[in-house]
């Protein structure tokens, strides 16, 4: 039996999303390599919604068996509201996974995160054979972190031990991650705090180096992963 309320039926998405014809035509690019039986991890964000809402049309037009394992709320909700089966990583692995960038480098590094998404993310990432990065030209950059912070996401105990922490690797700034729609900060799905850190230049070891800090559940750096990058 289908949920009738609205939820269920509308696709959940707040506000405009900017660059929508690029993403659009990326988003169409990476439904065309879904296959009948394929289980695909799916990342957030817009670009990646946008590919939710490709695939499910292609699953409905051609009656394919896919199975998705969302990253996040949103995305768990949008493939459920698109008809799309779901799974999760406790259950299968992926055969490809796909997911945006908030900035992408010349070596495939990646800045991901601002969508607070980060550790469900790099989980599937991680298991995924390969990744495709669905981005406009807007997200690349000379250097990582030269649009936005590394985003990291922190047990709330050990938000001032690893802001300490960080001030020592000659970090430019660190700033708690406010909410907008609520009052305080913003919290992550698995219940924890999320600290934007800036930094003068980011080298190939700071994710390692980050991971080791006691608090720090896991950075929004996307380093040394099997990624295509997706553009048009």
């Amino acid at each position: 039996m289908k949920w009738q309320n609205h939820l269920a039926g509308n696709e959940n998405w707040a506000g405009e999303i900017s660059n929508y014809e690029e993403k659009s035509k990326v988003a169409q690019r990476v439904s065309r390599f879904v296959k009948d039986g394929d289980v695909i991890g799916v990342g957030s964000g817009s670009t990646s919604f946008l590919a939710v809402k490709a695939i499910a049309e292609r699953v409905r037009q051609e009656e394919l068996d896919v199975l998705m394992i969302p990253t996040s709320h949103e995305a768990l909700l949008n493939c459920s509201t698109l008809g799309l089966k779901t799974t999760s990583l406790a259950a299968k692995r992926p055969d490809w996974a796909f997911d945006g960038a908030d900035e992408v480098d010349s070596n495939k590094r990646l800045i991901k995160g601002r969508g607070g998404a980060m550790f469900a993310e790099k989980l599937v990432m991680a298991s995924a054979p390969k990744t495709y990065i669905l981005v406009d030209e807007s997200k690349f950059v000379s250097r990582l972190g030269e649009k936005f912070a590394v985003p990291m996401e922190v047990d709330p105990r050990a938000v001032h031990l690893v802001e300490t922490k960080l001030n020592n690797l000659q970090t430019v700034e660190v700033q708690l991650r406010m909410a907008k729609s609520k009052d305080g900060p913003v919290v992550t799905e698995a219940g924890n705090l999320i600290l934007d850190a800036r930094f003068q230049e980011i080298t190939a070891g700071m994710e390692k180096e980050f991971s080791a800090i006691p608090g720090v559940i896991e950075t929004g750096l996307f380093i040394g992963y099997s990624v295509e990058i997706l553009t048009i």
